[in-house]
């Protein structure tokens, strides 16, 4: 398994940051990962909404299908599955100090299927990498919003 976390101050008070972030399409505005991410159902955003996420990681693309599993006021928890990993991105959210932006804290974790599990050690870099992209980029969106 690799897992990686971050820590950081948004723009916006916590119910408008999980309202934004509960929709896993907009992973395309803020993780320079994501090449598109498509809802597969219909309605509001809930838990058990599933999404199509094509992602680019080192120069190979990937499909994940996630899904929404935990949908709280502080915590959105979703998954994403395909034959070679397991991908729980769990991210919790509290008040910052100033009262109108949010502390955000995002994990991810990666469970390696299979033949893949031997390659994790020697990915763990560019996960950690990625990870500070999507630490500088989410941000940056957010303020925007």
């Amino acid at each position: 398994m690799v897992a990686v976390e971050r820590t950081l101050t948004v723009a916006g008070p916590v119910e408008e940051v999980v309202r934004y972030l509960q929709d896993f399409s907009r992973t395309e505005e803020w993780d320079p990962g994501t090449v598109s991410c498509t809802r597969l159902d219909e309605g509001e955003v809930r838990e058990g909404a599933t999404w199509r996420n094509v992602s680019r990681f080192r120069g190979r693309t990937t499909e994940l299908t996630y899904r929404l599993v935990r949908l709280e006021a502080q915590r959105l928890t979703f998954v994403g599955e395909n034959k070679t990993v397991t991908s729980v991105d769990d991210l919790t959210f509290r008040p910052a100090a100033d009262g109108s932006s949010t502390t955000l804290t995002y994990r991810a974790d990666l469970r390696f299927k299979g033949l893949a599990r031997l390659a994790a050690p020697f990915l763990r870099r560019d996960i950690e990498r990625l990870g500070d992209e999507v630490a500088r980029q989410l941000p940056e969106v957010l303020a925007r919003r």
